[in-house]
Protein backbone atom coordinates (compact mmCIF):
# COMPACT_ATOMS: atom_id res chain seq x y z
CA UNK A 1 0.00 0.00 0.00
CA UNK A 2 1.27 3.40 -0.60
CA UNK A 3 2.85 5.90 1.99
CA UNK A 4 0.21 8.99 2.03
CA UNK A 5 3.03 11.02 4.08
CA UNK A 6 4.89 13.28 1.65
CA UNK A 7 8.69 13.77 3.20
CA UNK A 8 9.65 16.99 4.64
CA UNK A 9 11.60 19.82 2.49
CA UNK A 10 14.29 20.93 4.70
CA UNK A 11 13.89 24.34 4.37
CA UNK A 12 10.94 26.64 3.92
CA UNK A 13 11.61 30.01 1.25
CA UNK A 14 9.76 33.18 2.03
CA UNK A 15 7.30 33.64 -0.42
CA UNK A 16 4.42 35.73 -1.02
CA UNK A 17 1.58 34.63 1.21
CA UNK A 18 -0.85 33.79 -1.36
CA UNK A 19 1.82 31.98 -3.00
CA UNK A 20 2.75 30.48 0.35
CA UNK A 21 -0.43 29.10 1.38
CA UNK A 22 -1.58 28.03 -2.31
CA UNK A 23 1.32 25.42 -2.43
CA UNK A 24 0.52 24.43 0.93
CA UNK A 25 -3.12 23.73 -0.32
CA UNK A 26 -4.69 25.99 1.88
CA UNK A 27 -6.54 27.08 -1.17
CA UNK A 28 -5.75 28.96 -4.65
CA UNK A 29 -3.92 31.71 -4.48
CA UNK A 30 -7.20 33.74 -6.34
CA UNK A 31 -8.97 32.44 -3.19
CA UNK A 32 -6.21 33.68 -0.69
CA UNK A 33 -5.84 37.01 -1.99
CA UNK A 34 -9.48 37.74 -1.38
CA UNK A 35 -8.94 36.66 2.55
CA UNK A 36 -6.10 38.76 2.67
CA UNK A 37 -8.25 41.68 0.73
CA UNK A 38 -10.95 41.08 3.39
CA UNK A 39 -8.07 41.44 6.36
CA UNK A 40 -9.01 37.17 7.66
CA UNK A 41 -5.18 36.78 7.37
CA UNK A 42 -2.98 37.92 9.97
CA UNK A 43 0.88 37.55 9.62
CA UNK A 44 2.67 38.40 12.88
CA UNK A 45 -0.68 39.82 15.00
CA UNK A 46 -1.24 42.72 12.09
CA UNK A 47 -3.48 42.34 8.62
CA UNK A 48 -1.37 40.91 5.79
CA UNK A 49 -0.98 42.80 2.44
CA UNK A 50 -1.17 41.12 -0.72
CA UNK A 51 2.34 41.88 -1.27
CA UNK A 52 3.25 40.62 1.96
CA UNK A 53 6.22 37.56 2.45
CA UNK A 54 5.96 34.70 5.05
CA UNK A 55 8.20 31.77 5.98
CA UNK A 56 9.18 29.70 8.78
CA UNK A 57 9.46 31.48 12.04
CA UNK A 58 6.13 33.95 10.83
CA UNK A 59 2.64 33.80 12.64
CA UNK A 60 -0.22 33.40 10.19
CA UNK A 61 -3.64 32.74 10.66
CA UNK A 62 -6.76 32.64 9.31
CA UNK A 63 -9.99 33.73 11.12
CA UNK A 64 -8.34 33.50 14.35
CA UNK A 65 -6.84 29.93 12.96
CA UNK A 66 -3.23 29.55 13.07
CA UNK A 67 -1.81 28.23 9.46
CA UNK A 68 1.01 26.09 10.01
CA UNK A 69 4.23 26.95 8.23
CA UNK A 70 6.31 24.74 9.36
CA UNK A 71 8.93 23.10 6.29
CA UNK A 72 7.69 19.62 7.28
CA UNK A 73 4.02 20.57 7.32
CA UNK A 74 4.14 21.55 3.58
CA UNK A 75 3.08 19.02 0.84
CA UNK A 76 4.78 18.04 -2.24
CA UNK A 77 3.09 18.75 -5.48
CA UNK A 78 1.08 15.42 -6.43
CA UNK A 79 -1.44 15.37 -9.32
CA UNK A 80 -3.95 12.86 -9.90
CA UNK A 81 -6.15 11.91 -12.35
CA UNK A 82 -9.30 10.85 -11.51
CA UNK A 83 -12.24 9.24 -13.80
CA UNK A 84 -15.47 11.26 -12.85
CA UNK A 85 -19.00 9.16 -12.92
CA UNK A 86 -21.89 11.14 -13.52
CA UNK A 87 -23.82 11.44 -10.63
CA UNK A 88 -20.68 13.19 -8.56
CA UNK A 89 -20.73 16.70 -7.65
CA UNK A 90 -17.06 18.65 -7.88
CA UNK A 91 -18.09 21.05 -4.50
CA UNK A 92 -16.41 19.51 -1.33
CA UNK A 93 -20.01 19.80 0.70
CA UNK A 94 -23.36 19.48 -1.00
CA UNK A 95 -26.99 20.63 0.73
CA UNK A 96 -28.38 17.69 -0.58
CA UNK A 97 -26.09 15.20 0.59
CA UNK A 98 -25.02 14.34 -2.67
CA UNK A 99 -22.21 11.95 -3.28
CA UNK A 100 -18.72 14.34 -4.29
CA UNK A 101 -15.92 13.31 -5.90
CA UNK A 102 -13.69 14.45 -2.56
CA UNK A 103 -14.97 11.29 -0.92
CA UNK A 104 -13.33 9.23 -3.95
CA UNK A 105 -9.77 10.61 -3.26
CA UNK A 106 -6.61 9.41 -1.40
CA UNK A 107 -6.81 10.95 1.87
CA UNK A 108 -3.79 13.57 2.78
CA UNK A 109 -2.09 14.05 5.90
CA UNK A 110 -0.97 16.95 4.66
CA UNK A 111 -2.91 19.99 2.07
CA UNK A 112 -5.46 19.63 0.40
CA UNK A 113 -7.15 18.52 -3.37
CA UNK A 114 -7.78 21.14 -5.65
CA UNK A 115 -9.74 20.16 -8.71
CA UNK A 116 -8.53 21.79 -12.38
CA UNK A 117 -12.13 22.73 -12.84
CA UNK A 118 -15.27 21.44 -12.61
CA UNK A 119 -17.26 19.10 -14.73
CA UNK A 120 -21.15 19.33 -13.84
CA UNK A 121 -23.45 16.99 -12.66
CA UNK A 122 -24.33 14.82 -15.38
CA UNK A 123 -20.77 14.86 -16.69
CA UNK A 124 -18.16 12.40 -16.76
CA UNK A 125 -14.83 11.98 -17.51
CA UNK A 126 -11.31 13.09 -16.55
CA UNK A 127 -10.62 15.26 -13.65
CA UNK A 128 -7.26 16.80 -12.90
CA UNK A 129 -6.39 17.88 -9.09
CA UNK A 130 -3.62 18.17 -7.46
CA UNK A 131 -2.22 19.69 -3.64
CA UNK A 132 -0.42 22.60 -5.51
CA UNK A 133 -2.98 25.63 -5.39
CA UNK A 134 -1.06 27.35 -7.75
CA UNK A 135 -0.54 25.27 -10.50
CA UNK A 136 -4.15 24.14 -10.66
CA UNK A 137 -5.27 27.93 -11.07
CA UNK A 138 -2.52 28.11 -13.76
CA UNK A 139 -4.29 25.43 -15.72
CA UNK A 140 -7.40 26.98 -15.36
CA UNK A 141 -6.59 30.61 -16.38
CA UNK A 142 -8.10 31.67 -19.44
CA UNK A 143 -5.04 33.16 -20.98
CA UNK A 144 -3.47 29.68 -20.86
CA UNK A 145 -5.93 28.59 -23.36
CA UNK A 146 -5.26 24.74 -22.85
CA UNK A 147 -7.44 22.16 -25.28
CA UNK A 148 -10.33 20.47 -23.45
CA UNK A 149 -11.83 17.83 -25.72
CA UNK A 150 -15.43 16.40 -25.02
CA UNK A 151 -16.60 13.20 -26.87
CA UNK A 152 -20.12 14.57 -26.96
CA UNK A 153 -23.49 12.49 -27.61
CA UNK A 154 -26.22 14.11 -29.73
CA UNK A 155 -30.51 13.28 -29.37
CA UNK A 156 -31.29 13.60 -33.36
CA UNK A 157 -29.40 15.06 -36.16
CA UNK A 158 -27.24 18.45 -36.77
CA UNK A 159 -27.13 19.95 -40.11
CA UNK A 160 -23.39 21.00 -41.91
CA UNK A 161 -24.89 24.71 -41.17
CA UNK A 162 -25.33 24.19 -37.66
CA UNK A 163 -21.39 22.76 -37.31
CA UNK A 164 -20.37 25.72 -39.21
CA UNK A 165 -21.77 27.96 -36.79
CA UNK A 166 -20.58 26.39 -33.92
CA UNK A 167 -17.36 26.74 -35.35
CA UNK A 168 -17.33 30.21 -36.39
CA UNK A 169 -18.96 31.23 -32.92
CA UNK A 170 -22.33 32.22 -31.64
CA UNK A 171 -23.41 34.53 -28.76
CA UNK A 172 -24.35 33.11 -25.15
CA UNK A 173 -25.73 34.72 -22.61
CA UNK A 174 -22.53 35.66 -21.13
CA UNK A 175 -20.43 36.14 -24.83
CA UNK A 176 -19.60 34.73 -27.36
CA UNK A 177 -18.28 30.99 -27.77
CA UNK A 178 -16.93 28.56 -30.11
CA UNK A 179 -15.36 25.26 -30.65
CA UNK A 180 -11.88 25.28 -32.28
CA UNK A 181 -13.14 21.59 -34.31
CA UNK A 182 -15.46 19.59 -34.37
CA UNK A 183 -14.91 15.50 -35.43
CA UNK A 184 -17.91 13.52 -36.20
CA UNK A 185 -17.37 10.16 -34.53
CA UNK A 186 -20.09 7.86 -35.48
CA UNK A 187 -23.57 6.70 -34.12
CA UNK A 188 -26.63 6.33 -35.82
CA UNK A 189 -29.29 9.02 -37.28
CA UNK A 190 -31.18 9.22 -33.81
CA UNK A 191 -27.95 9.11 -31.40
CA UNK A 192 -24.61 10.65 -33.17
CA UNK A 193 -21.21 10.88 -31.37
CA UNK A 194 -18.62 13.90 -32.04
CA UNK A 195 -15.44 15.00 -30.63
CA UNK A 196 -15.26 18.58 -30.03
CA UNK A 197 -12.46 20.91 -28.83
CA UNK A 198 -12.76 24.39 -27.06
CA UNK A 199 -9.87 26.40 -25.00
CA UNK A 200 -11.82 27.65 -22.70
CA UNK A 201 -14.24 26.20 -19.34
CA UNK A 202 -17.32 28.40 -18.84
CA UNK A 203 -19.94 26.88 -17.16
CA UNK A 204 -21.82 24.14 -19.37
CA UNK A 205 -20.23 26.04 -21.96
CA UNK A 206 -20.46 22.52 -24.69
CA UNK A 207 -23.97 21.73 -23.42
CA UNK A 208 -24.81 25.64 -24.20
CA UNK A 209 -23.21 25.54 -27.62
CA UNK A 210 -25.02 22.90 -28.96
CA UNK A 211 -28.35 24.35 -27.80
CA UNK A 212 -27.76 27.67 -29.38
CA UNK A 213 -28.57 25.56 -32.73
CA UNK A 214 -31.44 23.66 -31.45
CA UNK A 215 -29.74 20.29 -30.54
CA UNK A 216 -29.63 18.49 -27.75
CA UNK A 217 -26.58 17.04 -26.03
CA UNK A 218 -27.58 13.36 -24.51
CA UNK A 219 -24.17 12.45 -22.62
CA UNK A 220 -21.27 14.54 -22.50
CA UNK A 221 -17.27 13.04 -21.50
CA UNK A 222 -14.64 14.95 -20.81
CA UNK A 223 -11.58 13.15 -22.51
CA UNK A 224 -8.88 15.54 -22.60
CA UNK A 225 -7.29 18.82 -20.75
CA UNK A 226 -4.15 20.41 -21.82
CA UNK A 227 -1.82 17.57 -21.97
CA UNK A 228 -3.04 14.63 -20.42
CA UNK A 229 -5.95 12.29 -21.66
CA UNK A 230 -7.90 10.21 -19.67
CA UNK A 231 -6.19 6.67 -19.39
CA UNK A 232 -8.31 3.91 -21.34
CA UNK A 233 -7.48 1.53 -17.97
CA UNK A 234 -8.88 3.81 -15.77
CA UNK A 235 -12.38 3.04 -14.65
CA UNK A 236 -15.07 5.03 -13.44
CA UNK A 237 -14.60 6.49 -10.17
CA UNK A 238 -11.24 5.48 -9.58
CA UNK A 239 -7.57 7.52 -9.71
CA UNK A 240 -4.01 7.47 -10.43
CA UNK A 241 -1.23 9.52 -9.83
CA UNK A 242 0.72 10.77 -12.58
CA UNK A 243 4.40 10.27 -12.76
CA UNK A 244 6.99 13.41 -12.41
CA UNK A 245 7.63 13.64 -16.08
CA UNK A 246 3.60 13.89 -16.50
CA UNK A 247 3.50 16.96 -13.92
CA UNK A 248 6.26 18.56 -15.33
CA UNK A 249 4.54 18.37 -18.67
CA UNK A 250 1.87 20.18 -17.26
CA UNK A 251 3.93 22.22 -15.30
CA UNK A 252 5.04 23.53 -18.85
CA UNK A 253 1.77 23.89 -20.15
CA UNK A 254 0.68 26.30 -17.08
CA UNK A 255 3.97 28.40 -17.44
CA UNK A 256 5.67 27.25 -14.54
CA UNK A 257 9.05 26.39 -13.20
CA UNK A 258 9.49 23.14 -11.74
CA UNK A 259 11.21 25.03 -8.27
CA UNK A 260 9.44 22.00 -5.77
CA UNK A 261 10.27 18.96 -5.44
CA UNK A 262 7.88 16.23 -7.13
CA UNK A 263 6.02 13.35 -5.65
CA UNK A 264 6.81 10.30 -7.29
CA UNK A 265 3.73 7.93 -8.05
CA UNK A 266 3.57 5.21 -5.41
CA UNK A 267 4.32 2.07 -6.90
CA UNK A 268 0.86 0.41 -6.98
CA UNK A 269 -1.95 2.26 -7.85
CA UNK A 270 -4.19 2.97 -5.14
CA UNK A 271 -7.87 3.42 -5.90
CA UNK A 272 -11.41 3.45 -4.21
CA UNK A 273 -14.37 2.62 -5.94
CA UNK A 274 -17.15 4.52 -6.05
CA UNK A 275 -20.80 4.19 -5.70
CA UNK A 276 -20.87 3.60 -9.72
CA UNK A 277 -17.99 1.42 -10.36
CA UNK A 278 -18.58 -0.19 -7.68
CA UNK A 279 -22.14 -0.86 -9.30
CA UNK A 280 -20.72 -1.47 -12.65
CA UNK A 281 -17.58 -3.36 -11.86
CA UNK A 282 -15.09 -3.69 -14.56
CA UNK A 283 -16.48 -0.86 -17.03
CA UNK A 284 -13.70 1.08 -18.32
CA UNK A 285 -13.54 4.15 -20.19
CA UNK A 286 -10.46 5.77 -22.52
CA UNK A 287 -9.79 8.87 -24.77
CA UNK A 288 -11.03 7.16 -27.48
CA UNK A 289 -13.58 4.44 -26.44
CA UNK A 290 -15.56 4.94 -23.34
CA UNK A 291 -18.67 3.25 -21.27
CA UNK A 292 -21.46 4.49 -19.72
CA UNK A 293 -24.15 2.57 -18.60
CA UNK A 294 -22.75 -0.30 -20.66
CA UNK A 295 -22.45 0.81 -23.28
CA UNK A 296 -19.60 2.41 -25.92
CA UNK A 297 -18.87 5.77 -26.53
CA UNK A 298 -17.03 5.96 -30.63
CA UNK A 299 -13.89 6.91 -31.05
CA UNK A 300 -11.80 9.98 -32.83
CA UNK A 301 -12.19 8.26 -36.20
CA UNK A 302 -14.28 10.00 -38.60
CA UNK A 303 -13.85 13.96 -40.60
CA UNK A 304 -13.20 16.62 -38.94
CA UNK A 305 -13.97 20.28 -39.09
CA UNK A 306 -11.93 23.61 -37.90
Amino acid sequence: MPNEDVPATETLPRQRIQKLLANAGYGSRREIEGWITAGRILINGRPAGLGDQAGEGDHLTLDGNTLSLDAGMMPERRVILYHKPIGEITTRKDPEGRPTVFEQLPRLRRGRWVAVGRLDYNTSGLMVLTTDGQLAARLMHPSRQLVREYAVRIWGEISDEAIERLIRGVVLDDGPARFESITQAGGGSSNQWFHVILREGRYREVRRLFEAVGVTVSRLVRVRYGPVSLPPDLPRGHWRDLKAGEIRGLMDAAGLEADAPLAEAPEKQHSRPSRDSRAKKGARAGTGRKRENGKRTPGQGGSRRG
